[in-house]
């Protein structure tokens, strides 16, 4: 009788600690995930360097503009014959010049190279952008997995905890009904061998759940410092619609909108290399200072002088040995290589799609199921106790029942978060992942 006390307290302080526990939501570890996720933070930090890059500060079409300044000292032994025929000795003659100035180049004209440029570097920014909501889909989907789990797994603890409790049970009620002379200790011991496995069961529980709260921590940046417990309830989008998820697909797709993005950005390359078929036109300027101080040998004692300059250039590569056009071919192959991919990618998505559809669709089914088994398994569990408790089954015969229901919730719960994940893995291919709210 104390040992059923005593797993009762247990019971009881189980699940007052549970429900004591902090729940960290959904809609939370989603937070903590885009926040702290070392994955994400690269993400962002990658479309920042492209949105660097777009920059008119690095598109070719501002001017350059460089300073110069220089210093020179000398000190020489000069000896000198002038043409009037005197002639002069200077020991340590000192002299120095000094120069200052600024260049400007600019191109005025490149064959339309940077225009081409600087659109490309602006798709590939928004290119980044869609990398970056890739990898945020792909954390989020795997922290939605992970959390369900958890979830999972804290469900199926709770089975196996009140197994134990209902195997505590049938071992008191064995051992009053051996001491009244009703069974033999075989049922006794049976009852006992049942309570040791039951207890392994549930000692391995509770470490899976441990371990799997330390794999969602993970995907949160670390950055769930308290003890929690997750939110096991579970909604289904049931107004969801294959043909309209269908034409989501198509268009909104990251996978797909990427390889449009790279098409764009290849087609600015080639024309970006045509550029080399033309011209180049430039504008330079400049400003200058400079000032000699000379020896006493000189004629001229101090000179100083300033000027401003200013000029355009033409240059026209008539023929680079071939480079230009070997590389715009390529370029061109290429390009028509990311329109092939586009097709397959096309052919592989609709794919992908209908095939997490109908998984979806049968996943649900496969629930439905289960949520009956566990009615029908509830109902002959309840009768098999109380034809025990008359003592018209045998022990081996209420196992086998125990197990029946516990066997069934199990399956119930993986069946749960089965169709839950093949749910997200649709919205995730039609593009929608981000737009709705678990």
């Amino acid at each position: 009788m104390k040992k059923r006390i005593y797993i009762v307290c247990i019971t009881v302080l189980i699940g007052c600690n549970l429900y004591t526990q902090n729940i960290l939501s959904k809609e939370e570890a989603i937070q903590l995930t885009l926040e702290n996720n070392y994955g994400v933070k690269i993400a962002y930090n990658n479309v920042e360097v492209a949105e660097n890059n777009k920059s008119v500060l690095n598109s070719g079409y501002l001017p350059t503009l460089t300073g110069n300044a220089g210093a020179t000292f000398n000190k020489d032994d000069i000896s000198a014959e002038f043409s009037n025929g005197e002639s002069t000795s200077l020991n340590g003659a000192e002299s120095s010049r000094y120069n200052a100035g600024l260049n400007l180049n600019y191109t005025l004209f490149d064959g339309l190279g940077r225009y081409y440029d600087f659109k490309r570097l602006k798709e590939e920014y928004n290119l980044s952008e869609l990398q970056a909501r890739e990898t945020i889909e792909n954390t989020i989907l795997q922290l939605l997995t992970v959390y369900y789990d958890v979830a999972r797994r804290a469900e199926n603890l709770k089975s196996l905890e009140e197994t134990l409790e209902i195997s505590y049970d049938r071992l008191v009620r064995s051992e009053y009904q051996f001491q009244y002379g009703q069974n033999t200790k075989l049922d006794v011991l049976n009852a006992q061998v049942d309570i040791n496995n039951d207890s392994i069961n549930v000692i391995t529980s509770k470490q899976n759940v441990i371990n799997s709260k330390r794999d969602l921590n993970v995907v949160t940046g670390n950055s769930v410092k308290r003890e929690f417990a997750v939110d096991t309830s579970v909604t289904f989008l049931m107004q969801l619609n294959k043909e309209e998820l269908l034409e989501k697909v198509l268009n909104n797709n990251v996978t797909l909108i990427q390889n449009e993005k790279n098409i764009a950005i290849n087609d600015f390359t080639v024309k970006a290399n045509k550029s080399g078929y033309l011209p180049i036109v430039g504008l330079t300027g400049s400003y200058g200072w400079n000032e000699n101080n000379n020896n006493a040998a000189s004629f001229v004692a101090v000179s100083t002088n300033t000027g401003l300059s200013a000029g355009v250039n033409f240059s026209w590569n008539l023929f680079d040995g071939g480079t230009t056009i070997t590389r715009v071919k390529n370029a061109k192959i290429n390009l028509e290589n990311l329109k092939l991919q586009k097709a397959q990618l096309r052919l592989d998505v609709e794919r992908n799609f209908n095939n997490a559809w109908d998984d979806y669709q049968n996943r649900l089914k496969i629930y439905r199921v289960q949520e009956e088994n566990i009615r029908t398994a509830i109902n002959n569990f309840n009768r098999t106790q109380e034809k025990f408790k008359l003592g018209q089954v045998t022990s081996i015969e209420f196992r086998q029942a125990q197990l029946n229901l516990l066997t069934t919730e199990l399956s119930r719960n993986q069946a749960k978060y089965d169709a839950k994940l093949a749910e997200i893995l649709v919205l995730q291919i039609s593009g929608e992942l981000l737009n709705v709210k678990f």
